[in-house]
């Protein structure tokens, strides 16, 4: 991807729900309720704040789950993604079971 983030926010791709027709019933995506689980496209360098450096805990990559009305939506190269801090990033999922 073609684009950097700056200081301490993240690129997020929001994976699409994939909900299955109950009943035979459609519903409008307008209707349905946005996933809050994203996979990581692109990271800032982090941020020095007071003196001190707070590092990036996400890569690229990495599969999160992120607050519900953080960041800002926008297009770029047809994609639609998704840029927020670091602290609105509320988990790293892990594929593994543990």
């Amino acid at each position: 991807m073609n684009i950097k983030p700056l200081f301490d926010r993240v690129i997020l791709k929001i994976e699409k729900e994939q909900a299955p027709n109950v009943g035979g019933i459609f519903l409008p995506d307008i209707s349905k309720e946005k996933s809050q689980i994203a996979t990581v496209v692109a990271v800032g360098q982090g941020l020095s704040q007071d003196g001190n450096e707070i590092e990036m805990q996400v890569k690229v990559g990495d599969r999160v789950l992120f607050s519900k009305f953080a960041g800002t939506e926008f297009k770029y190269e047809s994609e639609d993604l998704l840029i927020i801090k670091q602290t609105d990033i509320l988990a790293i999922i892990n594929k593994e079971n543990n």
